[in-house]
């Protein structure tokens, strides 16, 4: 057995039932990684040491608060991170308690039965399916909490894209009929430019042009910017 770092954590080397088993001490104090080295060692020659499964200790909960915290949070866009929680908040009730190593493709099928019952669409399915699968992907890359990836063995659910169309004027005046009317000029600027709600509330004056009679939306997923001409009723709310 052996002692050795990788940066400035210790880890154990040492061959057990003729495979190489590194470990790490989980400490950057040496003489602490000595101790554990040696009950370890101690623990193998008396014959009560046995390898644990990375994911054998972890929850799942554990696992999507780390992935959260730790890569969402600081790796994607504050919306992204927004849409990641509230995903998350679906898988945990079912998932939360088993431990990492437990979950497996036929408990995902599981789920996947139980959110239809609930009346999730294909496409959220997906979603969650997706989250939990990147989960999992650092959990093995990055984490070394687990040695497989459960979700990839699981197919994905069947999305019918469904054409979009307009609202003829009577079902756009029966929905400002039977909406406030504060919301009233908000659905009209949606009717006449299209936008989403997400990019509608987080317009800022900056992205308006006065003169022009334009708009920049900004933020897209390629990095980019669209330039949006205003019509008569658009400009004027």
């Amino acid at each position: 057995m052996g002692l050795y770092q990788r940066g400035s954590v210790w880890w154990i080397s040492f061959i057990y039932q003729g495979r190489q088993i590194r470990k790490s001490t989980e400490t950057t104090d040496k003489k602490l990684a000595k101790r554990i080295h040696d009950k370890i060692k101690g623990e193998i020659a008396e014959g009560r040491w046995f390898e644990k499964l990375p994911g054998e200790e972890n929850s799942f909960s554990e696992l999507m608060d780390k992935y959260l915290t730790e890569y969402s949070a600081i790796n994607k866009a504050p919306r992204s991170h927004t849409r990641d929680r509230s995903l998350a908040k679906h898988l945990l009730p079912f998932f939360g308690n088993f431990m990492v190593i437990e979950i497996t493709p036929k408990l995902i099928s599981e789920y996947k039965t139980e959110r239809r019952k609930e009346g999730a669409s294909p496409r959220t399915l997906n979603y969650e399916l997706t989250l939990m699968s990147h989960a999992f992907n650092l959990a093995i890359r990055e984490w070394e909490w687990a040695k497989d990836n459960p979700v990839r063995r699981v197919s994905k659910e069947r999305v019918h894209n469904q054409r979009e169309r307009w609202l003829t004027l009577e079902e756009e005046d029966k929905l400002q009929a039977a909406s406030p009317k504060w919301l009233r000029e908000i659905i009209a600027f949606a009717i006449n430019t299209g936008l989403r709600q997400s990019e509608i509330l987080d317009l800022k004056w900056p992205q308006v042009d006065l003169f022009r009679n334009t708009l920049t939306i900004l933020e897209q997923k390629n990095q980019g910017k669209d330039t949006l001409p205003l019509n008569e009723t658009g400009f004027l709310l």
